[in-house]
């Protein structure tokens, strides 16, 4: 994104037009970014208060763990997470379409692309609840599948673990029962 940003803003430069910092539109995504860390904060204290591990960081089992699991997995099949997905891998067009001098533009702009970035993600992290909130071995590997996810074309990674998930949560939902 940053780097899209930057070659639609030096070709701008070149033709004389006035060019908003690239900090400006990160930190406008980073805003977005934030907001969606305080609300899985806020989600995380939630979940906790009801569940029957009285650990903040302890995966959650049971039911809820089933839930977290079953909704990111169908999340992965949804229009939306396609929609998201294909804005996230390719933001040329809502940077180019939106090009602006206004720096309150172009921040508007880095939330936007934040907010089309989270919407990608979102439920990947509810996968959190299920493996422990601080599992680090399970953030690795759900940062190292966007990865994957976001530079391959095409919906087999994400409908592949959507896969998984599904199982996963239906496996735990018949052992919770």
């Amino acid at each position: 994104m940053i780097r899209i940003y930057c070659e639609i803003a030096d070709t701008a430069r070149i033709r004389g037009e006035p060019v908003v910092h690239p900090l400006v539109l990160v930190a406008g995504y980073l805003c977005m970014w934030l907001a969606g860390s305080a609300l899985f904060a806020a989600l995380t204290l939630g979940v906790h208060a009801f569940a029957s591990s009285g650990q903040l960081l302890d995966p959650v089992v049971g039911i809820a763990g089933a839930a977290a699991l079953l909704v990111a997995g169908l999340y992965q099949f949804s229009g939306l997470k396609e929609a998201c997905l294909t804005k996230c891998r390719n933001p040329f067009s809502t940077l180019f379409a939106n090009w602006s001098a206004k720096p309150g533009r172009i921040f508007h702009l880095g939330m936007e692309q934040g907010l089309w970035c989270l919407g990608c993600c979102w439920a990947l992290m509810l996968v959190m609840f299920a493996v422990g909130a601080m599992n680090i071995f399970w953030m690795a590997l759900i940062g190292l599948f966007t990865l994957i996810e976001k530079q391959t074309s095409g919906r087999m990674a994400s409908r592949s673990v959507g896969a998984i998930l599904l199982v996963w949560g239906a496996a735990l939902l018949l052992v919770s029962a």
